[in-house]
């Protein structure tokens, strides 16, 4: 006779929700170089981003039940990379110039916490639920991602071996991308390099992934949501970026953070490498339960939402540095 197996219910991890909205409309991503430019650099950024995004607000807004969309704006600083200036002086600027252009950032974040947060190794968690799609007829000769940091949308060129005696070299092969339309788009994105220490350094594109993660409501850690919008209190904002939180509120007012969809509007620099996050993402097993709580939602508001995580994201890329 098998006897039954009984288990507490506190023993299951419970995922916790998010609230949504329909649209996260990214508006900017601001790199040493942007800010060296000073203020007339992020002018220019905004009176471009305008009309983008106010075509993407016009977009969401014509919904089949004629429903005021939730959307919210987002701002990404990079503090990861390269420490610059200080929140108490860009935060300001920023905010300025956003609104010289009649533009709302309602929410900040900074580029590390899509790193580490509140001691949470989010991208590292990240790559471990990474799943490479082999290639047709691949036999898995390459070291998976996980070893090599480099992950590809195909397969690669075969390596070039010297040939034993008597034996002629093989010819050279192309790499081929795995969902080619006639035609291959091969791309190799690496991941995360490593210093002389053995520290990992996560690359642009990785986080870039784990940012539309975290924007589309899919990111969790023992199912506790990540990258929790805090408020920002009125007060001056830190001078160092340590003190200021992973992500922060700036408009009260704002829709949710996390949305079925998301819209980046940036310089078109930053093409190639958010053509590396569509790669990442198609290869990521994001957590179940959150897909599922994203799904019946979306069902309940009679929001259809894409099943390929990577379809859930959109851009704008224009012309300029």
């Amino acid at each position: 006779m098998t006897g039954a197996v009984f288990r507490e219910t506190a023993a299951d991890p419970r995922t916790q929700a998010v609230p949504l909205s329909h649209l996260s409309l990214e508006i900017g991503h601001l790199y040493l170089e942007d800010f060296e430019a000073g203020p007339a650099q992020l002018r220019r950024h905004f009176a471009q981003v305008r009309p983008w995004a106010e075509a993407a607000r016009a977009t969401a807004a014509a919904g089949p039940d004629g429903r005021r969309p939730r959307i919210s704006t987002c701002f990404l600083v990079d503090d990861y990379f390269t420490r610059f200036s200080s929140p108490a002086e860009l935060v300001p600027m920023l905010l300025a110039e956003a609104d010289r252009a009649g533009l709302v950032i309602d929410y900040l974040a900074r580029e590390s916490s899509c790193a580490v947060t509140g001691g949470t190794p989010v991208a590292e968690a990240v790559a471990g639920r990474i799943v490479e799609s082999p290639p047709p007829g691949s036999y898995g000769p390459r070291p998976p991602a996980a070893e090599t940091g480099w992950l590809a949308n195909g397969e690669r060129s075969p390596v070039a071996r010297a040939p034993q005696a008597m034996q002629r070299a093989a010819a050279w092969q192309p790499p081929a991308e795995t969902a080619a339309r006639r035609h291959s788009v091969f791309l190799d994105a690496e991941l995360w390099s490593e210093d002389p220490g053995g520290r990992r350094l996560w690359s642009c594109p990785f986080l870039a992934a784990v940012w539309q993660l975290a924007r589309l409501g899919l990111l969790r850690a023992a199912g506790e949501p990540v990258l929790v919008p805090r408020a920002h209190t009125g007060g001056p904002f830190p001078d160092d970026w340590d003190d200021l939180p992973a992500l922060i509120r700036l408009n009260p007012r704002a829709d949710p953070f996390a949305a079925y969809r998301t819209c980046s509007v940036l310089p078109s620099r930053f093409l190639p490498v958010e053509h590396a996050v569509r790669v990442i993402l198609d290869q990521t097993e994001v957590d179940r339960a959150a897909l599922d709580q994203v799904a019946d939602r979306s069902a309940r508001e009679r929001t259809p939402v894409p099943a390929s995580v990577a379809d859930r994201i959109s851009y704008v890329f224009y012309a300029g540095p």
